[in-house]
């Protein structure tokens, strides 16, 4: 004990045992305690504590990186001839996992719409065993009914995932409302000044946590004890940072609602939103992230992106740093081009991960930008 006031590193790849025995019992399971850092690490550990508390459950596996946990979780519940109901607007690296690795090892997904939970009834096959979707969606801020879509799955005994990496426990606690498993990319909000890259797999369910783990000693995506430190004082700022973005991004929505070069913006915080009162219901704010329509097309939204200066030109979201990005060509690029257009991803589509400067900063380049926007398509 050396009294500090701030969280250990341990930065080690093994532990050393007292004897043989306890050796054996601890890698047997026998036994508890630390093992090996791939699958036991204290400050890992400690990461995963506090972020299964802050979403209401009682275990938590860390992984490597967001998509890690969203691969691990579907690598330890799933096998070939299993189905899958997911939703179409689904992050672009998530559809293309399921659509080009996970479908050649036999693991068949259905696409359907967020919104309308009647899609996710009629897409149910005998051997659908998971539904997954992400809330609000990535990047148009569409908005799931939880409650409704877990009582379909429930139905059939199937498992419901949701990606909560919009929201955060701050905003939006999944498992309290009817999912049995939230993944999230840490390297998102949970961090908050985009340092570190990892993940999080998070339920209540013993026999499910039981299997993840299984999953992480087995093939090894494993969190970093530094990363993980990262992670700890991130989620010490984490409801600061949440409110503020919150209150950026509402007033960003507005501006840019009144905006004569902007066609449509999409934020659940607007009245506009056709799920504003759902997401009333269902968040404690209505997030940092906001997508809008340029007059025109991708060459008008590039000359907008352009033109900014103090905006990060990033795929990242979730910075205290406000971001920008043209999803069509970047985050979505590698899908086809009827995936984007099922998420309805066009080519005058921007996403603003709103940051904690000072609004009227942010306003002022974000202006910058929309005078270059010509409106020719």
């Amino acid at each position: 004990m050396e009294r500090e006031h701030n969280e250990a590193i341990f930065t080690t790849s093994s532990f050393v045992f007292d004897d043989a025995e306890q050796a054996g019992k601890l890698f047997s399971g026998q036994a508890s305690g630390n093992v090996y850092s791939r699958f036991t690490n204290p400050t890992v550990a400690g990461f995963e504590s506090r972020l299964a508390e802050l979403e209401n459950a009682s275990h938590c596996v860390a992984t490597s990186s967001g998509m890690a946990a969203i691969t691990g979780t579907l690598l330890a519940l799933l096998k070939s001839g299993d189905h899958i109901v997911a939703s179409s607007a689904l992050f672009g690296s998530t559809v293309s996992l399921l659509t080009t690795v996970f479908e050649k090892f036999g693991v068949q997904t259905s696409f359907v719409s967020l919104t309308d939970p009647k899609q996710w009834k009629l897409a149910i096959r005998p051997n659908t065993k998971l539904f997954f979707l992400e809330t609000p969606s990535n990047p148009l801020c569409e908005i799931a009914d939880i409650e409704q879509i877990s009582r379909i799955a429930h139905e059939i005994d199937a498992l419901l995932v949701v990606d909560n990496a919009f929201m955060t426990p701050i905003l939006q606690r999944p498992i309290e409302i009817g999912a049995d498993i939230v993944v999230h990319t840490a390297t998102k909000y949970l961090d908050g000044q985009g340092r570190c890259i990892g993940g999080a797999i998070v339920t209540d369910d013993a026999s499910i946590h039981e299997k993840l783990f299984a999953m992480l000693r087995t093939t090894g995506p494993s969190m970093s004890p530094f990363n993980a430190w990262t992670f700890v004082k991130g989620l010490e700022t984490l409801p600061l940072r949440m409110k503020h973005h919150c209150s950026n991004a509402l007033a960003v929505a507005r501006w840019l609602q009144n905006h004569p070069q902007v066609k449509r913006v999409h934020y659940p915080g607007l009245q506009s939103h056709p799920q504003h009162d759902l997401a009333k219901q269902l968040f404690s704010g209505f997030g940092g992230i906001v997508s809008f329509e340029v007059q025109g097309g991708k060459y008008d939204a590039w000359s907008m992106i352009d033109a900014t200066e103090m905006l990060s030109i990033t795929g990242n979201l979730g910075d205290v740093k406000t971001t920008i990005t043209h999803p069509a060509t970047t985050t979505h690029s590698r899908i086809t081009q009827e995936a984007r257009d099922r998420a309805r991803i066009t080519d005058s589509l921007i996403r603003l991960s709103v940051g904690l400067e000072y609004i009227e900063d942010i306003l002022a380049d974000l202006e910058l930008g929309l005078r270059k926007v010509e409106g020719s398509g």
